[in-house]
This record gives C-alpha cells, structure tokens and sequence, in this order.
C-alpha cells in the first residue's frame, strides 16, 4: 500500500502543506515531492500511450521531452538568481566543497520544471554564496593570466588611484575642494582610459559570464539538501 506524498493530505490540501515546507525549511522535501511528482506523471503518461505505440509517437514524444527540457535551461537565464541574496549570506563560514558543495552524482539530476529550478537556484545560490563568489575570483584570475595586459591595466588603474591618495594626503587637498575635484575627475578619465585600452571590461565580462553560467547550471542541477545536517552524539 504506498502512501501519498502529502502525509496530511486528508485535512490540509496540497498547496497549504507545500506553504508550510517552504515556510519551515524543509525545501528538500518540496524538492524531492516535485521530482517524483513529475516522474509518476510522466510514468502514467507513458502506459497510457504504451498500448498503441508507435513510431511517430515515440520520435514525437522524444522531441517533446528534449524540447521541454530546452525550454527550462531557457528559462535558468531569465532568474535573477541574486535577488534574495543578503549580507549575512557572506558572512558565515565556506560550505566545505567537496562534501556540500560538489557532493556526488547522486546529488545532481535535471530540473523537473522551472518551478523547480527556480527553487533550486533561489535556495542553492544562497546556502553556496561563498563557495560562487570564490569561483568568480579564481576565474577572474584565470583570464588576467591569460590576458597580461589587461592585469597591467588593471595595477595601473590601482596604483594611479594609491597615489591620488597619497598626493591628496600630503598636500592637502581637502583644503581646495575645487582643485580636489577636478584632480578626481581628471584621474576617473584616465582610469576609464587604461581600462578601456587594455581590454580590462573585456577580462571582467568573460569571467563574469563563465562564472554566472557556472552558477546558474550547479544551483539548478544540484539538489536540495538538508540546510542543517544532524550532529553526531558523543
């Protein structure tokens, strides 16, 4: 006898009880019901056109599946995966990668829908926030190396900056507002030209497009876990 996936089913509808996981912090749970969910459709789906089959309806079904599963990658890139990240996000210790943030294969499966991936990206990017953040550097690392000049720009624009700050402390400028103002003006334009000519924004968009695409796909394609694992007893 196999028992429904809402427990309560026989006095709080569907919605309520899915309500109360979020609410609670249960989302593995949601996460794990809208996979099998998904999957006892598409089973059901399945026998019930298993009695006639044939070939156009088994290319059109295939194509119906790829197609579906395309729309919801689609559909990954339209999130704003950072809209309900906070400060405090930052503020806690790294998730250890290779337990938490990799896991195993059996830790990864393709998004059943986008309500899915939403949830998934949603919760994923926050519990891992460090974890993408460390990434972005070590990308942004990768393409200077690959691109010497935009690193040299990239010091130059810092040390120019150093030592506005240090001729603006030795000789006072705070006392001339109006010279202090056109010096930092003058220094913006010539940051905007180091970094234009030696392709810095080009460096900082090709790490930050591997590192958002990085993101997007490990947060929907990895799967909910407990958000506080049991401690052990001594």
């Amino acid at each position: 006898m196999k028992f429904s996936s809402n427990p309560l089913a026989l006095s709080i509808p569907d919605a309520a009880f899915e309500s109360w996981l979020r609410d609670s912090g249960y989302l593995e749970i949601l996460d794990h019901h809208s996979s099998s969910t998904t999957t006892t459709t598409t089973t059901t789906t399945a026998a019930a056109s298993s009695n006639t089959p044939t070939t156009a309806s088994i290319t059109g079904g295939f194509f119906v599946s790829l197609f579906s599963r395309i729309l919801t990658l689609l559909s990954l890139f339209t999130l704003n995966p950072l809209s309900k990240l906070t400060t405090d996000d930052f503020s806690g210790q790294t998730p250890c990668w290779t337990r938490a943030f990799f896991g195993d294969c059996g830790s990864y499966s393709f998004p059943s829908g986008n309500d899915q991936a939403r949830l998934r990206v949603h919760e994923n990017v926050k519990r891992y926030a460090r974890n993408y953040a460390s990434l972005f550097i070590l990308f942004c690392a990768c393409t200077l190396y690959q691109m010497p000049l935009a690193l040299i720009g990239l010091i130059s624009s810092l040390a120019l900056w150093d030592i506005f700050k240090f001729c603006s402390d030795r000789w006072g400028l705070d006392l001339y507002p109006a010279i202090r103002q056109v010096l930092v003006r003058t220094a913006q334009c010539a940051t905007v030209v180091i970094l234009v000519c030696l392709n810095v924004q080009m460096a900082l968009f090709y790490a930050l497009g591997v590192s958002y695409a990085v993101m997007i796909l490990h947060a929907s394609f990895r799967k909910l876990t407990p958000a506080e694992q049991p401690s052990r007893r001594r």
